[in-house]
C-alpha cells in the first residue's frame, strides 16, 4: 500500500508480537498498542532509520473481531456484521532515526448490508476472509456488502494512507525508502 503513495520500503519485516487484547482493552487502544509494539520490535534491527508499524482492528461495539482462523469463525464474524455498522481502527507507529516513537490512531465506520445465507456462503467459499481482521476484505468481494464508509477507506484496507503520509512528512521523512 505504501507504494501507492510513492513510498517504497527498503525492507518489509514481519514483527512477532502477541496480538491478543489485554483484559478490558478497548479496540482503538489495541490497534495503537500493536502498531507500537511492531514498530519498536523491528526498530531494534534498524537503528537510525524510519520504521513504520501498523495494525488493523475491527470492532463491533467493544468487541474485537478476530482474524478468523477457520471458516466457522469467519461465518460468525460475517453474521455479526450483517446489517450493522462497525468500526475499523488503524494504529500507525513510527520510530524515527533518533529512536523516538510517534503514533496515531484512525477510526473508520463501515456499514454492511443485511447479508443473505448465499452472500455468506459465497464469500466463505471464495476464501478472501483468511487472515483478515473481521473476516473480510473491503477491497475484494466484500466491497459489495458495504453500504457506507465514513472515514478513511484505506484504513479499512489495512493502512490509513493519508494519516501515514502526514505523520512521516511531519517527521521529516522525504521518501526514497523506509524500513
Amino acid at each position: 500500500m505504501l507504494t501507492q503513495i510513492g513510498i517504497v520500503p527498503d525492507e518489509v519485516v514481519a514483527a512477532d508480537v502477541d496480538e491478543k487484547p489485554r483484559r478490558g482493552e478497548l479496540p482503538g487502544a489495541l490497534a495503537l498498542r500493536l502498531a507500537t509494539a511492531k514498530a519498536q520490535h523491528v526498530a531494534k534491527r534498524f537503528t537510525g532509520d524510519f520504521v513504520l508499524g501498523a495494525d488493523t482492528v475491527v470492532a463491533c461495539g467493544r468487541r474485537v473481531l478476530p482474524k478468523a482462523g477457520d471458516e466457522q469463525e469467519a461465518h460468525a464474524c460475517l453474521k455479526l456484521l450483517s446489517g450493522r455498522r462497525h468500526r475499523v481502527f488503524g494504529g500507525i507507529a513510527v520510530v524515527d532515526p533518533g529512536g523516538t516513537l510517534h503514533g496515531r490512531r484512525v477510526m473508520t465506520t463501515v456499514a454492511f448490508k443485511r447479508l443473505t445465507k448465499g452472500d455468506i456462503q459465497g464469500y466463505l467459499a471464495a476464501g478472501e476472509w483468511r487472515g483478515k481482521a473481521g473476516a473480510y476484505a473491503i477491497q475484494g468481494r466484500a466491497g459489495a456488502f458495504v453500504s457506507r464508509v465514513n472515514g478513511s477507506y484505506s484504513n479499512v484496507v489495512g493502512l490509513p494512507l493519508y494519516e501515514t503520509a502526514a505523520l512521516l512528512a511531519g517527521l521529516g521523512y522525504g521518501g526514497g525508502g523506509a524500513a
